[in-house]
């Protein structure tokens, strides 16, 4: 590990954008509006984009700055998938293991920015 972030949530970063694009493929199959699918696949991916960017962040604001996008990114994925339970586009049953991981991903990169934030300078 060279950079700021453990390899682990590196990893769940990426899993959680393959299950985004999993999702989106079943969207597409079943005919579901072409924005509803880009915008959950921006948001979703989006997630990790910013997290690598944080890990190889020059300072602790951009890293701050990175994971704090992520957060957002995330909050606005929930709100998508929320909708497609809404909609009818996937059972709550479906989705909530996905759910219950934005919820984790979510409480981790806010322990992130709360830790990063109240370290001393070195």
């Amino acid at each position: 590990m060279s950079g700021r972030l453990r390899d682990e949530m590196l990893d769940r970063a990426v899993e959680y954008g393959r299950r985004i694009l999993n999702l989106a493929e079943q969207l597409e199959t079943d005919g579901r509006p072409r924005r509803v699918i880009d915008q959950l696949i921006g948001s979703g991916t989006s997630v990790g984009a910013n997290l690598f960017e944080a890990h190889e962040a020059m300072s602790r604001a951009d890293f701050v700055k990175c994971v704090g996008i992520a957060t957002k990114e995330l909050h606005e994925t929930t709100f998508w998938l929320r909708v497609m339970v809404k909609q009818g586009y996937f059972t709550e049953e479906r989705l909530a293991p996905l759910l219950g991981e934005s919820k984790e991903l979510l409480a981790i990169m806010k322990t992130m920015i709360a830790r990063t934030k109240r370290k001393p300078q070195s």
